[in-house]
């Protein structure tokens, strides 16, 4: 390509002109005072493509990651939170059309480049059509690369209102996807949400999601454990207390006027405040008096116990129960979503030792039997055994042992036919996997399956070969 010759994009119809030249000539010069603050990951299944786009990013002050394909690029999306994502076109088994889809789907605003070569560039001006910001022509001119990624930064700023509100809720499975919809309709709405499942399971994160994603995001959040030592003092919380002379102690309901208050274990409420509560949650027109003036108030609920057996057994009252379970929610236990623990993992480790600065890792084994294990306590027990390893751990390689050290002695619960049967299916999988450090097709030919059908057992157990490919240590 000539130096003075207009870039592909613009003969393309983007309508670039003299002020892409500017912002090029800008760009390959080394950075200012003010160099650019934006995390790009770069998805291209080339090893020495990847490398070369990160060299000329990392040059200009950008924060990269680089990745061979569109699963391990929605992981780092997730624990990553890009600003930007470079994706080739043409890989497998998921196209870059479909991760344009998938990151628009989850995260609107994220800007998304597609990398194309000269016999694709009609599939890029789709890829344009679907929401990508544009695309780059290969071999990639450098002063083109820079100059797009800087206005596309500059233009789909990611924000945490916006794109990011599930920002905190670490998952890939298709159950927690279902259930973020879910929040996100429910965000749309005033009503209240009664958020279901068991403890340790990230209910909160789910209504912290729900408010950031909600026309309340700028008011506050407000949380009320209903498990409180005294009723007096749960009232005090809810409903403020009459200091006398000093006037009255404003409560959560006002505290959290215009916002969002989460009420922690609904079921633990004590009958007379459940009367309070309904009275609170009244309509103006319903009230009069010192009532009247109700707060203007988002609540969301949540529980770990079985509302309507409480409700039949009369240590619930009906009137609540329907008032406040308008949107249910269930937040799905770990053991339901054990595709998501080496992301989880990888999640948490990175907050463990992002202060000590010292990098850990779990040896295949080791991830193992994290992700077979009984998680009786979830997602905080799950974290709370990585933080425990790390501490604990005198080396970079946290072993299967360890881990079992950690986990104790085995459950003796007996699991349902089914359950069984879908561990046993899942564990097989994974350890054929492990077998060929994720080679489908090896791993197709020992479960003497063709390479189709065995993609499809993998994906109906939701195990990801990615998952199990050694990648060779870095040179320190």
């Amino acid at each position: 390509m000539k130096a003075d010759s207009p870039p592909v994009t613009t003969s393309l119809g983007f309508g670039i002109g003299d002020k892409a030249a500017k912002l090029r000539k800008s760009a390959d010069k080394p950075p200012g005072v003010d160099p650019p603050s934006a995390r790009i990951l770069v998805v291209d299944n080339d090893p020495a493509l990847r490398r070369l786009l990160s060299i000329r990013l990392g040059a200009a002050n950008y924060e990269v990651e680089a990745v061979d394909g569109a699963r391990a690029a929605l992981d780092a999306c997730m624990r990553l939170r890009p600003n930007l994502v470079i994706t080739d076109l043409r890989m497998g088994p998921m196209d870059g059309l479909g991760l344009l889809k998938e990151l628009k789907s989850r995260w609107p605003e994220l800007g998304v480049i597609i990398l194309t070569a000269h016999g694709t560039i009609p599939e890029a001006v789709q890829a344009t059509q679907c929401g990508a910001f544009g695309f780059l022509v290969k071999p990639v001119e450098k002063s083109e690369l820079l100059g797009q990624v800087q206005r596309a930064i500059a233009s789909t700023t990611v924000t945490r209102v916006e794109g990011d509100w599930r920002a905190d809720i670490v998952s890939r499975s298709q159950l927690m996807e279902d259930r973020l919809k879910q929040a996100g309709r429910a965000a749309g709405t005033d009503s209240p949400v009664m958020l279901t499942g068991e403890s340790g399971t990230g209910r909160e994160l789910f209504a912290r999601a729900i408010h950031a994603a909600s026309a309340r995001r700028e008011k506050p959040f407000i949380v009320v454990t209903c498990r409180a030592p005294a009723e007096d003092v749960l009232e005090a919380e809810l409903f403020g207390l009459d200091s006398g002379a000093f006037g009255r102690a404003a409560g959560a309901f006002q505290s959290a006027h215009g916002g969002t208050l989460l009420l922690n274990e609904i079921g633990d409420l004590p009958m007379g405040l459940q009367t309070k509560l309904i009275n609170a949650l009244r309509d103006d027109h319903e009230s009069t008096g010192k009532n009247r003036a109700r707060a203007d108030v988002r609540l969301i609920c949540t529980t770990s116990g079985d509302l309507k057996q409480m409700l039949n057994a009369g240590q619930f009252r009906e009137d609540l129960y329907y008032r406040i379970n308008v949107l249910p929610i269930e937040v799905p236990p770990l053991g339901r979503r054990r595709e998501d623990i080496p992301l989880l993992v990888s999640h948490f480790l990175e907050q463990a030792t992002e202060k000590s600065g010292l990098a850990k890792i779990y040896s295949p084994k080791a991830v193992e039997l994290l992700m077979t294990a009984d998680w009786p306590g979830n997602v905080r027990q799950l974290f709370d055994l990585v933080k425990h390893n790390v501490g604990h751990s005198r080396d970079k390689v946290m072993t299967e042992e360890l881990v079992q050290q950690s986990l104790g002695s085995d459950s003796t619960r007996i699991p349902s036919f089914n359950d069984a049967r879908n561990e046993f299916a899942r564990g097989y999988l994974v350890k054929n996997l492990q077998s060929t450090s994720g080679n489908i097709s090896k791993s197709a030919r020992l479960a003497k399956r063709n390479r189709t059908d065995f993609h499809k057992l993998l994906l109906r157990y939701r195990v990801l070969a990615e998952d199990f490919k050694r990648n060779p240590p870095r040179s320190t």
